[in-house]
């Protein structure tokens, strides 16, 4: 369980919060690059940490990430004229750059002083990955940006997607650390015996705290004198990184991937994920055909969001389209898409989950650590001195691996080459 106050520090998201400061002192994830497609494109809405953005692309290319009104007479800058490096607004045509800067004042006299006083609120952006990065915190201590082994995939053996979820960040977060619901949530196939996470429904977890957050393995006994072994990443604040080398079978996947998600807060009650995944090795490109399967499968494919969103079509209000016979018969949930399953558990906890309320058990050893360097973190955020996984380099190279090896075999010296950056 974590007490009621615990809890408050780490959901709340908006500024003077702690949890708050303690996310702006990271770069987070504010849109998709497929989201600003062209220079001097339409703006695009952005609600992040609880607060009210537009991201545009200028004629440079440049993405800029400002206040969502105008200084003027706060009108939104959603319905600005993106043009000539800048966004207008369209009520006194008051225009700023993407540092916030304004760079024209038409309604009031030629050369006034007014013009160089009036600024906009604007953050620092990174593109890359496929991602639109901000950093929203104090200027002087924002660290290099995120350089992810996933990010230097190049664009043909990458995928990036995005997904709405209503509920807290942590809930998402927790879930994704979780390694045992694997067994029972998203047992899709009742009566497939060689199922790994099946074999073992009870994981050994050994964690490793580090410079940017844990490494932790998971490890399941499936007979035969063999182990199914499972190394994850957790890289702070609210990224999960995880090896999909394996099919559940135990036998390796046509593309053996690794992926991961991000659980970048809305607000303290909504949630954007960023999925990702990359092959092992340059030896895979993944196609779009493929990449669209695989979204699918997971439900977030493009048949599955509600058009011109990031919602799933399967959600709160039609039970996620739960099969009861299906339930019964074929799968544990009865819901498919293991994305949807996730929601559905995550999303039904109500949009705080009430921590002081739990029972935790062995299976939970990672997200207790998680909890708990989180709060290490505020306190010293709230001290003054830096969290841990500021620093790009701790986590540039790190990746997770998942494989079947002997019973006494060193799974470290098994996994060495797996564990190797190769991006």
């Amino acid at each position: 369980m974590l007490r009621p106050e615990d809890n408050e520090r780490l959901v709340r998201v908006g500024p003077g919060t702690p949890g708050g400061a303690l996310l702006r002192r990271y770069w987070m994830p504010a849109a998709l690059s497929a989201e600003l497609p062209e220079p001097d494109g339409a703006p695009l809405r952005v609600r992040l940490l609880g607060e009210d953005l537009i991201a545009f692309r200028d004629s440079a290319g440049a993405v800029g990430l400002v206040d969502a009104y105008c200084p003027h007479r706060r009108a939104p800058m959603f319905f600005g004229r993106n043009e000539e490096c800048g966004l207008r607004c369209v009520y006194h045509g008051w225009k700023f750059d993407r540092n916030g800067e304004c760079t024209d004042m038409p309604s009031e006299p030629a050369g006034t002083p007014l013009q160089a006083k009036v600024k906009m609120k604007a953050y620092p952006v990174h593109e890359a990955g496929g991602v639109v990065w901000t950093y929203m915190g104090p200027k002087d201590r924002m660290p290099a940006p995120p350089d992810y082994e996933w990010m230097r995939a190049p664009a043909t053996h990458r995928i990036v997607s995005k997904t709405f979820e209503h509920c807290n960040y942590l809930q998402g977060l927790e879930g994704g650390l979780d390694t045992a619901h694997s067994s029972f949530a998203h047992n899709n196939d009742l009566g497939n015996k060689r199922n790994t996470r099946l074999l073992d429904t009870a994981p050994q977890l050994d964690i490793e705290t580090t410079d940017y957050g844990y490494s932790y393995v998971s490890t399941r006994r499936i007979g035969e004198g063999k182990r199914y072994v499972r190394v994850y990443q957790y890289v702070m604040p609210v990224q999960q990184m995880r090896g999909a080398i394996s099919a559940l079978d135990g036998t390796l996947r046509d593309i053996p991937e690794i992926d991961g998600h991000i659980w970048a807060p809305i607000d303290d009650e909504t949630t954007f994920v960023y999925n990702w995944a990359y092959p092992y090795d340059q030896s895979y490109p993944i196609d779009p055909e493929h990449a669209e399967m695989r979204e699918h499968y997971a439900g977030r494919g493009k048949v599955d969001l509600i058009p011109g969103t990031f919602k799933l079509k399967a959600n709160a209000s039609n039970d996620y389209l739960i099969d009861r016979h299906v339930q019964k018969t074929k799968t544990f949930t009865g819901i498919p898409g293991v994305n949807t399953q996730d929601f559905a558990l995550q999303e039904g906890m109500g949009s705080i989950v009430d921590r002081s309320k739990e029972f935790l058990g062995t299976s939970d050893k990672a997200i207790v650590a998680m909890r708990r360097l989180m709060l290490e973190a505020v306190r010293d955020v709230e001290a003054g001195r830096d969290p841990r996984g500021v620093d790009a380099q701790a986590s540039r190279d790190i990746r997770p691996y998942d494989n079947i090896i002997a019973g006494d075999a060193d799974w470290l010296e098994a996994f060495r080459e797996g564990l190797r950056a190769k991006f």
